[in-house]
């Protein structure tokens, strides 16, 4: 071989172990500093850790609510001096625990009360699942909170909505039982708002059909031109009206 083959081969030699070191020195230099900004951020040098930290930290930790009890419950006490905040409360927490259940149990009358509007919607949620062959689980429900984030007064009718916060193992099955969705063993926080609604005045009601919350057909989305009606006439879904003068849940919804 000759002399000047052999020195560009040991030249080619010694730069690939010069950038096999180089990359090797970045490599380490990488971890290093991963490994130090693991320890800052989560106590660990694992980012994997530290990021399985955090999930679980998720899972364990209640969502915020929109808590406005104190600025609307002496205006609601004020229109309705009756109004008991705590009974109420306790009706909310019922009203959104059952229609998780009613949902887990495939069975609307689990729903402990509620217009006929929100156990149509329950129906209807049922009814879908059952057409795609899936079951949707609500396991171990807790409510961790439940404060009023709203209160508005229009066309004849009143509504509080009462927001909590609530965990529970959250997953759905299809017709075979396999998770398709969700998990069986990692807890899941949400949020749940719950319509309290007061109509007042039928006639101030019937005359703003149009925008009035609960007052559409809650399979097709059709107007309910009389709140007296009691199917819908482009359906045929059966609805019933409003109690006036009566506190009733119109609607139970994630937020």
């Amino acid at each position: 071989m000759k002399t000047s083959t052999l020195i560009l081969i040991i030249v080619i030699l010694v730069l690939l172990l010069i950038v096999i070191g180089a990359i090797y020195y970045g490599v380490y230099k990488l971890k290093q500093k991963t490994r130090e900004f693991s320890r800052q951020v989560f106590g660990t040098d694992s980012l994997k850790e530290g990021f399985e930290q955090i999930e679980a930290e998720y899972a364990v930790t209640p969502k915020s609510v929109s808590a406005v009890t104190s600025l609307y419950l002496p205006k609601i006490t004020k229109d309705f001096p009756e109004f008991s905040y705590d009974e109420m409360k306790d009706k909310a927490r019922n009203v959104l625990t059952s229609y998780l259940l009613a949902i887990n149990d495939f069975d609307p009358g689990k729903l402990t009360e509620g217009t006929s509007e929100l156990k149509n919607k329950l129906e209807h949620i049922i009814i879908l699942l059952k057409n795609k062959d899936q079951r949707e689980h609500f396991d171990k429900i807790k409510i961790h909170r439940t404060e009023i984030s709203n209160y508005t007064k229009k066309s004849g009718r009143c509504i509080i909505t009462m927001q909590s916060s609530i965990q529970y193992y959250h997953y759905i099955t299809d017709q075979n039982g396999r998770v398709i969705s969700g998990s069986k063993d990692v807890l899941f926080q949400s949020k749940y708002e719950t319509d309290l609604i007061y109509i007042q005045d039928r006639a101030l009601v019937e005359g703003d059909l149009g925008e009035a919350d609960g007052l559409n057909c809650p399979n097709c989305g059709a107007p309910i031109t009389s709140l007296g009606q009691k199917f819908c006439e482009y359906c045929g879904t059966g609805v019933v009206a409003y109690n006036i003068h009566v506190w009733s849940f119109s609607d139970v919804r994630e937020c």
